[in-house]
Parts: C-alpha cells; sequence; structure tokens
C-alpha cells in the first residue's frame, strides 16, 4: 500500500470517527458544529445537489431590495452567495452564536468586497428577530442544533413578512438531521402552510410560507 492510499485512508477513518463522535454527542445535547470543522461545513457534496449553495438560492424567488436572514449562518457557505445574488439593494442578515464563525464569514464577505450584509452574534430564539422585518428566512441544515424548536418556529413566524417564506435545508449526513415530517409539524403548529419541496429523503430543501393575510 502506497503512502498516498495510507494517508488518504486515515483521513477517511479520521473523518468517520469525527461524523460518528459528533452524532453521538448530539443526541444528549444540542451541539452547534464546532469552529475547528467549519472547513466540513463549507465544502459543496457532490452527491446531494439538493444542499449546494446555489440549489439553495435558486429557488428563493429573490428581488431586488429583498432583504433575507440566514439563521445560524456558520462560516457562510450560503451567505456569501446569497448576498451576491440579491445584489446592492437588498440586505443579508447573517446571525450566529458562534463568535469564530461570524468572524469567518466576515472574512469572506470582505474578501469578496460585500458590503450588503449585516453580521449579528444573535440565537434565533429569545424575541430579538423582530416583527415583519424579512421576506425570507433561511435554515441551513441548522434546525437540530436549536434547542427549542417549536420557540424558534414561532420567532421566525413573527420576523417574517406576510407572504415571507421560510427554506429549511436539511443532508441526511448531519448529524442533526430533521425529516421532512419533524419540519412539517412544526410548520403547521407556528402557522406555515408547505409552499414547495426539493430533492429527496436524504438531501432537501422545504419551503414554508406566511400567510399573505397576516
Amino acid at each position: 500500500m502506497t503512502l498516498a492510499i495510507q494517508i488518504c485512508l486515515g483521513l477517511v477513518i479520521l473523518f468517520v470517527l469525527v461524523a460518528v463522535g459528533w452524532r453521538l454527542s448530539s443526541r444528549r445535547t444540542s451541539l452547534p458544529c464546532p469552529p475547528w470543522l467549519a472547513w466540513l461545513v463549507e465544502l459543496d457534496n457532490p452527491y446531494a445537489k439538493n444542499y449546494n449553495a446555489s440549489s439553495i438560492i435558486q429557488g428563493l424567488d429573490l428581488k431586488p431590495g429583498i432583504r433575507v436572514l440566514d439563521a445560524g449562518c456558520g462560516p457562510g457557505r450560503v451567505t456569501i452567495p446569497l448576498a451576491r445574488a440579491i445584489g446592492t439593494q437588498g440586505e443579508v442578515v447573517a446571525i450566529d452564536i458562534q463568535p469564530r464563525m461570524l468572524h469567518r464569514a466576515r472574512e469572506k464577505a470582505q474578501a469578496a468586497g460585500l458590503t450588503n450584509i449585516q453580521f449579528q452574534e444573535l440565537a434565533i430564539e429569545g424575541g430579538k428577530l423582530g416583527n415583519a422585518q424579512y421576506d425570507r428566512v433561511l435554515l441551513v441544515t441548522v434546525l437540530g442544533e436549536i434547542p427549542d424548536r417549536e420557540s424558534a418556529f414561532q420567532e421566525i413566524h413573527r420576523a417574517l413578512k406576510p407572504g415571507g417564506i421560510l427554506s429549511v435545508t436539511e443532508i441526511m449526513f448531519d448529524p442533526h438531521y430533521q425529516s421532512r415530517g419533524a419540519i412539517l409539524q412544526l410548520a403547521s403548529s407556528a402557522g406555515f402552510r408547505e409552499k414547495a419541496f426539493f430533492g429527496n429523503r436524504f438531501a432537501f430543501t422545504l419551503h414554508l410560507e406566511k400567510s399573505q393575510k397576516e
């Protein structure tokens, strides 16, 4: 066995051990992705195209001047292309509870010359999102990390403008993976209705709509 193969095999084993350890730990507590694993979050998975940033953004029907909340933005994997997509007339508010993740995302935004992103160290729960502030809210592989998911959905529902969309993306490889059924149950309780579904049970994006009349 060559040295290159041994190194590759070792990296695969290390990745599996980290993933298993993270999943087991996540069963005991809602453990967010640690900053030292940010590189793993940033990868677009070639076997789950519905998880890729471009696919997530493509279905959002973004318009000039739109305001989007990237909740649990992490290192900015979706934040940066999202800010490019909405242009200078729009705004992305990127929130996360981990300062090091926000720092990494902020560095990317500066390197890309993007000025339409507002970064905040903030949890989704707690009543700090405001009322009718956003046209779109994104939860990209972050829902399972939220301790009080019912409260989070209610907060997001209040924060969305009438007719606004909550976009939830999940991938089976994530230790905190949430099923479509579990998400729809939360959505219904908070007052959302299902608008669109992209992908399959292994990697999908689910769009949930707030009523136009609210």
